[in-house]
């Protein structure tokens, strides 16, 4: 008879907890998520934060959150969450009243690219599942993947010799309106350059040290189309992986390039948002120009939009530049088109990938 009355007790206790649930349903119910970092690297990890907060006097008996993820965010798994097929993953949480859970989930970023989890289902139910209610929460949760960087073998040898060339070629024109600071007279140092008032005020002969000049600029330029008789802008699956790894290579030489004190630009026939058809940062020397660069490289959608001599012919208002073309083939309108770039006043060199790619294999 007792068990019986304990059966009946807790089946009452359960249409009771149901009951309340209906009445106030997810109200009071909160959930958030946020990235432990703004901006990763490809292949690197972060934390996922997910908190789930009831502020009612409540006790909610299951809660599901189900999310749909990118399949190139590879969570860890942990108890209580399920990944489907990468694509979506769910979360089951019991919340006694007032009480808060924090979890943190392992997050590997596989793929560069801007990512953003969207929207939540937020699903509660009773212990008998006789009653359940559901809400969509809108979640802002934004993580820019950089492309990844280069090692420093893996940079191909013509490459890095010429930006040391540019390097080198830069610290050899100084520009006498800009002068940085100024330090000691050495022997063999320009009589014209002896700052007077400094050496008066010091009593030593002091300096000018002038600035490097501006003119010097690395403008890397990125091909989307793998050989010259490709049409449309769809590139398939299995020829992105050519596109990335130019992306790649272009990142780490404009970075190695701000590193070295160089401005540093890019262009592509590939579009970074939907209004534009093309990607064009022009150079800009700075701490500050390595982040917009880089974010700039993850925003690139792998499609192209331009044939890339119709894209070369478009860059001859440009002058002035060291332009490093990266591309995956080479044709005699290429050639016309890189011709055309060098009259206008720059410094061009083709590099091509696909004709590494098969040395690479050969050896």
């Amino acid at each position: 008879m007792s068990a019986f009355v304990i059966l009946l007790v807790l089946a009452a206790l359960c249409v009771l907890s149901g009951a309340v649930l209906r009445h106030v349903g997810l109200r009071g119910l909160t959930c958030t998520r946020a990235f432990s970092r703004q901006a990763v690297f490809e292949g690197e990890e972060a934390e996922m934060i997910e908190v789930v907060r009831n502020d009612r006097p409540v006790i909610i008996p299951w809660l599901r959150v189900e999310s749909r993820i990118s399949p190139y965010l590879r969570l860890g798994r942990q108890d209580n969450l399920h990944v489907s097929k990468e694509m979506y993953y769910c979360s089951l949480f019991t919340l006694m009243p007032y009480q808060q859970i924090l979890r943190r989930h392992r997050v590997r970023f596989l793929h560069r690219g801007y990512y953003d989890l969207g929207n939540a289902s937020l699903t509660a139910g009773d212990v008998l599942g006789l009653y359940q209610c559901s809400r969509e929460q809108a979640m802002k949760v934004p993580v820019t993947v950089y492309p990844r960087l280069l090692g420093e073998g893996e940079v191909p040898e013509p490459l890095s010799r010429l930006l040391g060339e540019i390097a080198a070629r830069r610290q050899l024109l100084t520009d006498p309106f800009l002068v940085r600071g100024i330090r000691p007279y050495q022997p063999g140092d320009p009589v014209r350059d002896i700052h007077w008032p400094a050496t008066a005020r010091t009593g030593e002969t002091q300096l000018r040290v002038r600035d490097y000049t501006a003119q010097t600029r690395l403008m890397v330029i990125c091909n989307a189309q793998l050989k010259a008789d490709q049409w449309g802008e769809i590139i398939m699956d299995y020829e992105e992986g050519a596109i990335e790894r130019e992306i790649s290579m272009a990142a780490t030489l404009c970075v190695m390039a701000l590193r070295l004190g160089l401005p540093a630009g890019f262009a592509a026939n590939m579009p970074m948002d939907q209004e534009a058809e093309s990607a064009l940062l022009l150079p800009v020397a700075g701490r500050a120009r390595e982040e917009e660069l880089l974010t700039a490289f993850a925003h690139l959608t792998v499609r192209r939009t331009l044939r890339f001599v119709t894209f070369l012919e478009s860059l001859t208002t440009l002058t002035g530049m060291d332009m490093l073309v990266l591309s995956c083939y080479d044709s005699e309108e290429v050639q016309l088109a890189l011709a055309h770039l060098r009259q206008a006043g720059n410094r061009v060199t083709l590099h091509l990938l696909d004709a590494e790619r098969r040395a690479s294999h050969a050896a």
